[in-house]
């Protein structure tokens, strides 16, 4: 499968997949009982979950995939790429943490 950005080019799907599980994973997995925890329902709170990753993955599509430019990768370096992918990782798991950290307590 090879989605097509707003001028018909062909764009890598692999950063909006990934964009979208991690979303899946963290919100459906930490939302509901966030919310529960804030008062709501059981019911409520997966709906609020998957509304906001509904709209994360619209919001993923948009910016990932159909405003893609896939001729502007090159003008980064890989290193820089490298390096930032590297910190987002720290981020992501610190978020992982971060959010479990109020649960245990």
């Amino acid at each position: 499968m090879r989605p097509r950005n707003r001028q018909g080019s062909p764009v890598d799907p692999v950063p909006f997949v990934v964009v979208v599980g991690l979303a899946f994973m963290i919100l459906l997995s930490f939302g509901p009982l966030y919310g529960q925890a804030l008062g709501a329902s059981l019911d409520r709170s997966i709906a609020a979950s998957a509304a906001l990753f509904v709209l994360v993955t619209v919001s993923a599509y948009y910016r990932q995939v159909w405003t893609a430019r896939p001729e502007a990768v090159h003008l980064v370096p890989a290193g820089v790429r490298a390096e930032r992918l590297f910190y987002l990782i720290l981020v992501l798991a610190a978020l992982i943490v971060g959010l479990a950290i109020p649960l245990l307590v």
